[in-house]
């Protein structure tokens, strides 16, 4: 009897770790480069409450903000080296990954209007590119939506010559570099988090962005002019770590799959009014002056930045422009 004794309190022992590993829960660190009170971080922040929710506790979400844990150019290398679990790039980020095509939702003035871009990316074209990163061991999961760009500086930008001379601060798309340079400026690529001391101390003169981060980044109080442009869309792609999610339980990533699939429905649906309320803070705030074009204005851009099609051919390839063109119903060149 005590040797029973002792062999099941010895199982009991060797078995502890196994049931205390069992219950805790999975840390998914989800990081980001915004601010929380944008579009991206209450997306964030709202599947870091499905997910826990949908999962009982069986999943822990950390959200980290503001570039606090990487840096736009080091977290896709986190994420691959399984440093981090979950990323929401720009869909910019993917060009140094060998993953270009991504580039070609960056032409400039290709969505009429947010309906537009949303059938685009739930559509061929988003599914499309999600395949493209299987191969870099990371999985798309969803799209969300930032809205559309506006352009800044410390004076007026309303005609395409208005452009000339000035350094503007891109996320690093080639796209966005070649029609800032067909409008006669001078394109930076720079980390996200470095964009506000670089616009305060002249390091650049401008750059393009939404109204939400415009208003969240305090861009608009070191920037005296802001053109509400809309000309190009920024959108981006919650991405995970393949061999992370793979090997999560069949049943935590389907509780996991529905909290992003609401998470998503609820960002992109903020989106819009988001970007509205923004705007309406900054003209608000009286510290920078908005610009809105003209349908001349806008018909003079759209023909400057117009050779960034017939360029996209050589850097984005043919197979994604016309799967764009095909989805949307314009031409290329």
């Amino acid at each position: 009897m005590r040797k029973l004794l002792f062999a099941a309190a010895a199982v009991a022992f060797a078995l502890a770790p196994a049931v205390a590993q069992a219950q805790s829960p999975i840390v998914i660190k989800f990081s980001h480069v915004v601010a929380n009170d944008t579009p991206k971080g209450k997306g964030a922040l709202k599947f870091k409450e499905l997910a826990e929710k949908y999962t009982d506790g069986k999943v822990k979400v950390e959200v980290y903000p503001n570039s606090s844990l990487y840096k736009d150019k080091e977290e896709i290398e986190a994420l691959q080296l399984g440093s981090v679990q979950m990323l929401a790039p720009s869909t910019a980020k993917f060009a140094p990954l060998g993953i270009k095509e991504f580039e070609a939702l960056d032409l400039p003035w290709l969505f009429k209007d947010e309906a537009t871009y949303s059938a685009a990316m739930k559509g061929t074209v988003g599914k499309w590119l999600f395949q493209k990163l299987e191969t870099k061991g990371i999985t798309g999961l969803a799209y969300w939506d930032n809205g559309f760009h506006m352009v800044s500086s410390n004076r007026p930008l309303i005609k395409p010559e208005d452009f000339k001379g000035l350094k503007f601060r891109i996320s690093g798309s080639k796209i966005a570099d070649q029609y800032f340079r067909l409008m006669g400026s001078i394109p930076q690529i720079m980390a996200f988090s470095e964009v506000y001391q670089a616009l305060q101390t002249g390091v650049v003169d401008g750059c393009e962005n939404t109204a939400s981060n415009y208003l969240t980044q305090k861009f608009y109080e070191v920037q005296k002019d802001i053109t509400v442009s809309y000309h190009a869309h920024l959108q981006y792609a919650v991405i995970v770590n393949s061999k992370f999610w793979s090997g999560l339980p069949p049943d935590i990533r389907t509780q996991l799959e529905k909290a992003m699939a609401d998470a998503t429905d609820y960002t992109n649906q903020i989106a819009h009014q988001e970007n509205e309320d923004a705007l309406a803070e900054i003209k608000k705030s009286g510290k920078t002056t908005l610009h809105y074009l003209t349908d001349a204005d806008r018909k003079a851009w759209q023909e400057a930045m117009q050779p960034t099609y017939k360029w996209a051919k050589g850097r984005v390839g043919q197979e994604v422009l016309d799967l764009v063109a095909k989805e949307l119903d314009v031409k290329m060149n």
